[in-house]
């Protein structure tokens, strides 16, 4: 495993950065009347995922941990959020499952990340 130089390098990053990419996606095809509402907080929230990892990541331990606790807060709404597009069949079938199978592995990354760091000291 190539040692970590930036944020960049980071799996949970990597990984957080394609769900925020595949709900920006996801959300195109919302109705109009949601771009200002649900589509807006969960493009929010998939941005929140990958900001708070780096910007933890910049600074010191205590803050990082805190960081990588918003991130994972991000991700739970996220998570609510999208079971709220998947309940309005706003997003279904294949991408539904994308989308579940990415947060889940978003979600277990950053832990184990947070995890990491936090035993780390």
């Amino acid at each position: 495993m190539p040692p970590i130089v930036n944020y960049e390098d980071l799996h949970a990053w990597q990984k957080a950065m394609d769900l925020a990419v595949l709900v920006y996606r996801l959300t195109e095809g919302f109705p109009r009347r949601e771009w200002y509402g649900l589509a807006h907080q969960m493009r929010k929230s998939a941005v929140s995922v990958p900001s708070n990892i780096a910007e933890g990541h910049r600074q010191r331990h205590g803050a990082y941990v805190r960081h990588l606790w918003i991130s994972l807060g991000s991700h739970g709404e996220l998570s609510t959020q999208s079971e709220v597009a998947f309940r309005l069949q706003y997003v279904v079938d294949a991408k539904k499952v994308e989308l579940k199978q990415l947060l889940g592995e978003v979600g277990r990354l950053t832990r184990g990340l947070l995890n990491a760091v936090d035993t780390g000291r």
